[in-house]
């Protein structure tokens, strides 16, 4: 009978090993998901240089000038895609 006692004593603590694992790979699992879906940032889709650059114009942080300047750089730098392609 002691034994049985001493085998019994453990209770339910094994599930919380478990419990851990599970919530550890949904969470996991979770970040990948967000990973995938924006430009690689966790917190999600993140803005592209385009949209920076119109709202620093907005807000009066630079010249006319300046954004007709940046804007033609990252126009040029962006790759035109080919018909049919």
């Amino acid at each position: 009978m002691n034994g049985q006692a001493y085998y019994w004593g453990f209770g339910y603590w094994w599930i919380f090993p478990l419990v851990m694992m599970f919530f550890c790979f949904l969470f996991m699992r979770g970040c990948r998901r967000r990973w995938s879906w924006g430009t690689g940032s966790f917190w999600g889709p993140g803005e592209s240089a385009m949209d920076i650059l119109d709202k620093r114009f907005a807000r009066g942080e630079i010249d006319q000038q300046e954004y007709e300047e940046r804007k033609r750089t990252l126009e040029s730098d962006i790759p035109n895609p080919e018909p049919g392609s």
